[in-house]
């Protein structure tokens, strides 16, 4: 089975995980985070691991499409391989290039996911997540892994926009749970998550559904669990060009989100920008060398508002 095939083991999961028991999901959970060691466990032994009995595996696996265990493992043992052989796949591709022909390659290829965004991202889910986060009386970001570095943008830039934003950053769902334990359905949750999707955030993403919250969600595709929770979803291409993840457009994603949300509120993002400046030079911290913010509006300059200027 090609990784490409877009009903794999994984995809499978993810269309039957919002209809799953809590034992179904934990072994969901560890499929997720342990497929490498999944693939060579019988029924019985991942029922140990997991908490759960060998007849809720073997039910598990009828649940998701397949006529039982053994044909679940085979096709879980192809889905790893093909993981795994991704990396002589990038050798084979690119052996032979020169670094010129490599950056080329990398570059377009990040070229057409951004395309591919631009044709398949819903503009009413945008507009509805710009409105959802700037009507939040508190907005919680969650990104992992790979995805961490967007989190940290998005919060970044939501701090200068507005108050109220926490970053959830945590190796533990307890912790995160303790960190949002006062969400509710004034607040919004954005959980961003790619392949290899990361189970604390869709944890987190369910939580902030069960307690009414408004969830966002940016990710890859319909087939991503991210979406079972979430009233908004953003979708972004980022397919691996090697073994490191494509994150060009769901942060092109990301900064479309703040533009338009500086475009929507711009006297507060100007007012914010200016106490933030007092508040460097009355502290010393502003050391006069960089840009400024308020007389450039950098974030403000852009085609859409001086188009409607001109008219």
């Amino acid at each position: 089975m090609a990784i490409e095939n877009r009903y794999d083991i994984i995809t499978r999961i993810n269309e039957h995980y919002g209809r799953m028991s809590k034992g179904q999901k934990a072994i969901s959970a560890f499929i997720y985070d342990h497929y490498d060691q999944a693939v060579f466990m019988t029924a019985a032994k991942l029922g140990e691991v997991v908490g759960v009995s060998e007849s809720t595996v073997v039910r598990y696996a009828a649940y998701i499409g397949y006529s039982g265990y053994p044909e679940f493992q085979r096709d879980l043992e192809d889905w790893v391989q093909n993981k795994i052989n991704s990396v002589q796949k990038i050798g084979a591709k690119y052996g032979q290039s020169s670094q010129s022909e490599i950056l080329t390659s990398v570059l377009q290829s990040d070229m057409e996911k951004l395309q591919d965004t631009i044709q398949h991202l819903d503009p009413v889910a945008f507009e509805t997540a710009v409105d959802i986060i700037l009507e939040a009386k508190t907005v919680y970001v969650m990104g992992v892994r790979s995805c961490e570095p967007l989190a940290d943008f998005l919060h970044f830039y939501l701090n200068m926009i507005r108050g109220g934003v926490v970053l959830l950053k945590t190796t533990s769902v307890s912790e995160t749970f303790e960190q949002m334990i006062r969400i509710d359905e004034k607040d919004a949750m954005i959980g961003i998550s790619f392949p290899r999707y990361s189970m604390r955030t869709l944890k987190a993403m369910e939580f902030a559904n069960d307690r009414n919250a408004k969830v966002i969600a940016i990710t890859d595709s319909v087939h991503s669990p991210m979406n079972l929770y979430s009233s908004c979803n953003l979708l972004a291409r980022s397919d691996m060009v090697s073994i490191v993840d494509s994150l060009v457009a769901p942060l092109s994603v990301i900064n479309a989100l703040v533009v338009a949300m500086c475009l929507k509120r711009p006297e507060d993002v100007k007012k914010n920008l200016k106490n933030l400046e007092e508040a460097w030079n009355n502290y010393q911290v502003y050391l006069n060398d960089e840009i400024n913010f308020i007389d450039e509006e950098p974030m403000l300059n852009y085609p859409l508002r001086r188009k409607e200027e001109r008219e």
